[in-house]
């Protein structure tokens, strides 16, 4: 379903931007970073921040609404959910790694021994679940046994 495509796709954008820049020093002084953070203006920032945060809105209101009216299948969320979370690890995840800092980025290293194997679960949790969903479709009460 391309809404539950663009809510995975544009939340951890959305996230990112929300977070907005860690950095605990200013670029006059010389910061350390684990990560260098994208070379961006702060009006591509601001753009592609606002579209991902409304896309991510509406496709998540999207979903909710087919929910209830029973167009998309509950059972899905169960893939969306962990996929949500990955993203919004992987969002803000970044802006910690790439804060600029004076001396070791102590989030940075809480993140990967953290949020890199979190992440890496909630990907096989969702991979399996999905399999298991494509395997055995929903079954509309009949009364029959098959």
């Amino acid at each position: 379903m391309p809404a539950a495509a663009g809510l995975v796709l544009a939340l951890p954008v959305a996230t990112w931007w929300l977070v907005g820049d860690q950095s605990t020093t200013s670029a006059s002084e010389d910061p350390d970073f684990a990560f260098r953070p994208l070379d961006v203006s702060r009006g591509v920032e601001r753009v592609a921040g606002r579209a991902s945060a409304l896309l991510a809105a509406v496709m998540l209101l999207l979903l909710v609404w087919f929910t209830v009216r029973h167009l998309f299948d509950a059972r899905w969320w169960s893939v969306l959910v962990p996929l949500m979370a990955a993203g919004f690890i992987t969002g803000a995840g970044w802006r910690v790694m790439t804060a600029g800092v004076i001396g070791a980025n102590i989030g940075a290293g809480f993140v990967v021994m953290v949020g890199g194997p979190l992440i890496a679960a909630l990907l096989v949790w969702a991979v399996a679940r999905s399999i298991y969903l494509v395997r055995h479709p929903h079954r509309l009460a009949t009364g029959s046994p098959n």
